[in-house]
């Protein structure tokens, strides 16, 4: 047994319908996905390869509340597909991609906008506007088992009762087995990965007060008060 000379942080987890929690050892999150969004940021997503950034496994949260971080006026919602690896690998073939997920969330990519844009002209990386406390809210993990493996439906959210942003998850540029397959040619994959697959455009502000909920197909309501 290792003897550790501070106390042992707690394992970052996701809590799982009918009982559990998943834990998190990584989180990949893919940029501009959806080809509208892609073009709403201002980028032609015809031309561009897949890229990714990460946050910290400690920025999920299942509270049900998202504190409005400091250093920032303009806090912007994304509503992304979760996927919960329950293995993983280098090298992964796309047709083997999908025996590696063990279930699906809802969730929220939380992102300071005016500060990953001040980095984004400085050629600096996004972790101060993507990787900050509390920035991925989500929901309970659903198993494959359950609600197999969502590929085309609904991805919405709204905002005080609002739709702001919608889409169908068939839309995504690069799918669910090729990010996997993809992330696992520059990363070795393990259980307890998480990649948080994109976002349909009308991404937004949000206030203190707002009440966020996302819907996707098939998996439980996200709900999301802004505090």
């Amino acid at each position: 047994m290792t003897d550790f000379v501070i106390e042992t942080p707690p394992t970052p987890t996701i809590p799982v319908v009918g009982g559990g929690a998943f834990p998190v050892r990584r989180v990949y999150c893919i940029g501009r996905n959806y080809a509208a969004h892609a073009v709403e940021m201002g980028h032609d997503p015809d031309r561009e390869p897949p890229f990714f950034f990460q946050k910290n496994p400690n920025n999920l949260d299942a509270s049900g509340t998202f504190p409005y971080p400091p250093h920032s006026e303009d806090v912007h919602h994304e509503v992304e597909l979760l996927v919960a690896l329950k293995s993983g690998g280098t090298n992964i073939k796309i047709e083997d991609a999908l025996d590696h997920v063990w279930g699906y969330a809802a969730s929220l990519d939380m992102t300071r906008r005016d500060l990953q844009g001040q980095a984004k002209k400085m050629g600096r990386p996004w972790e101060i506007g993507k990787a900050f406390e509390l920035s991925g809210p989500v929901g309970p993990l659903q198993s494959v088992a359950n609600v197999g493996h969502p590929d085309a439906g609904l991805i919405e959210l709204k905002v005080n009762g609002e739709v702001k942003q919608t889409g169908d998850m068939n839309q995504m540029i690069w799918k669910v087995p090729e990010m996997i397959s993809y992330l696992s040619d520059y990363f070795e994959l393990a259980a307890g990965d998480v990649i948080m697959s994109g976002t349909p455009s009308g991404v937004g502000p949000v206030q203190r007060g707002d009440e966020m909920v996302v819907t996707i197909q098939g998996l439980d309501e996200l709900t999301v008060k802004v505090i």
